[in-house]
């Protein structure tokens, strides 16, 4: 497992707003046994970092450049407008021992059922719930979609593969993909025959001729009545 070291200061009284002023993101480090701290640490850098390594990567965070522990991006909160990160909760873990975490779910491969059958893809999970050493945690669980050849065939967590060393505590009979066949195109209603079409347009005439006759019967019983 390659290391991905990240580097924090500690912030001390400094409020978490001026923190954020400064282009930087305010965070906390804690863990079983371990000393909290409060951090601030570079935007870009951790914006970068975490798009390569996601939430299930363990970091080396560096604390005031002597400080090494190892850690799990725990919790993130963003700003509702921007979508920016406005605080990283890191939580302290041990590489030898074993932690329950998500791993998001990459496919691959191309669908026989999607190509030529012209189904839909349909991905019920994004992620997969996996227990193993912290330091054997995969970036990402593939699954190959290329054996979904009709609208029968599924992928569920029990078929999936994982790396040595990883389990999963999802449900094996959880499907985690399947292809749903395109929806079938509405029957056009057949045209009416020329006798129906006529039969139609004897009964609209009935119809408008019936209303009229009341409407003069109705106009007579008025004239009596005046």
């Amino acid at each position: 497992m390659d290391t991905i070291v990240l580097e924090a200061k500690t912030r001390g009284n400094i409020s978490a707003l001026n923190v954020r002023r400064q282009g930087l993101i305010p965070a906390v480090f804690y863990g079983n046994k371990q000393k909290s701290h409060n951090l601030m640490l570079d935007y870009q850098t951790f914006r970068r970092i975490f798009e390569k390594a996601g939430q299930n990567t363990v970091l080396e965070l560096v604390i005031d450049g002597k400080d090494k522990t190892n850690v799990l991006v725990q919790d993130l909160q963003f700003d509702p407008l921007s979508d920016k990160f406005t605080h990283i909760d890191f939580k302290y873990v041990d590489l030898n021992k074993e932690v329950e975490t998500e791993v998001p779910i990459e496919f691959t491969g191309e669908s026989k059922a999607v190509r030529e059958m012209q189904g839909t893809l349909t991905n019920a999970k994004d992620f997969i719930t996996v227990k193993c050493l912290a330091k054997s945690i995969p970036h990402a669980i593939i699954v190959d979609i290329s054996i979904l050849e009709d609208f029968n065939s599924s992928i569920r967590v029990g078929d999936i593969k994982l790396p040595e060393g990883v389990v999963t505590t999802d449900d094996p009979e959880l499907v985690i993909v399947n292809v749903t066949p395109p929806k079938a195109e509405e029957e056009e209603a057949p045209a009416p025959t020329e006798g129906e079409a006529a039969a139609a347009e004897g009964e609209a005439q009935s119809g408008a001729e019936g209303e009229a006759a009341k409407d003069e019967k109705a106009k007579e019983a008025a004239d009596k009545e005046s």
